[in-house]
């Protein structure tokens, strides 16, 4: 007996796959581009704040970088002036700028603050305002704290004080040197001998008698005679009024 054919099934399974198969692809037709593509989740834009910072630093040490330039070109204009001021002066006068200095500077720290600057000019006969006072400082000076005596603190040492006022200037040695030789330089031959005058002539009368010159010998420690001081007057006493007039010791000194 022969055995009846079934009819032929279709197989199933690779029926379901093609239909699977179908089904995802236009599912991916549908979806909108880079749908299936990982986004990752936005946090914003940069911020500039580090931008910012960075940008304020540069400008910061391009500041100190000309500050330190225009220090160094003048402090090598002030040692070529001082050579030659210091060349042109007597040794007389430089041991009276430095004699200035050294009584004046009173923490004793080679350097001298505004106070300390105006008295020291006053002793070598610049009796100078406060506003030419402020203009040397601001022109030569250095900010305190970067002196040996006044350390800068971290936030000092990278950062030049903007106010340039007497309490945070100070003038160096040689930078006084320099400014004081210049103006005895350009000083009048006769005023700095009318100065020598009013040494003797301490009351202002108007000559120098022989009292005054025994008391300028004895603070100068001089030994001098009683002789060698009449001798003195009567060789410079023109007028024989038994004193020395403004005038004649002008005339002394100029020769």
């Amino acid at each position: 007996m022969a055995t009846p054919q079934f009819p032929s099934r279709p197989f199933t399974g690779l029926g379901r796959a093609s239909t699977v198969g179908q089904q995802q692809q236009q599912q991916q037709q549908a979806a909108p581009p880079h749908a299936n593509v990982y986004q990752p989740p936005s946090y914003g834009g940069p911020s500039n704040t580090y931008g910012a910072g960075a940008g304020a630093g540069a400008g910061q040490r391009d500041a100190m970088a000309r500050q330190e330039r225009e220090r160094i070109d003048r402090e090598r204009r002030e040692a070529e002036e001082r050579a030659g001021a210091l060349d042109a002066l007597s040794e007389e006068q430089r041991e009276e700028i430095n004699e200035a200095f050294s009584l004046f500077d009173l923490d004793k720290d080679n350097h001298i603050d505004y106070h300390e600057l105006k008295v020291a000019l006053k002793a070598l006969g610049f009796d100078l305002p406060k506003s030419d006072i402020l203009s040397l400082l601001q022109t030569h000076g250095i900010p305190a704290s970067a002196t040996s005596t006044h350390p800068a603190t971290s936030a000092s040492a990278t950062t030049k004080p903007t106010f340039s006022g007497p309490a945070r200037l100070v003038l160096p040695h040689a930078s006084f040197v320099s400014i004081a030789a210049s103006r005895i330089l350009a000083r009048d031959p006769r005023d700095e001998i009318l100065r020598a005058f009013e040494l003797f002539d301490a009351e202002g009368k108007g000559n120098i008698n022989l009292q005054d010159l025994r008391r300028v010998a004895r603070e100068l420690g001089e030994g001098l005679q009683e002789e060698e001081l009449v001798a003195m007057i009567e060789e410079f006493d023109l007028d024989g009024d038994g004193a020395i007039s403004r005038d004649e010791f002008v005339g002394i000194c100029l020769g």
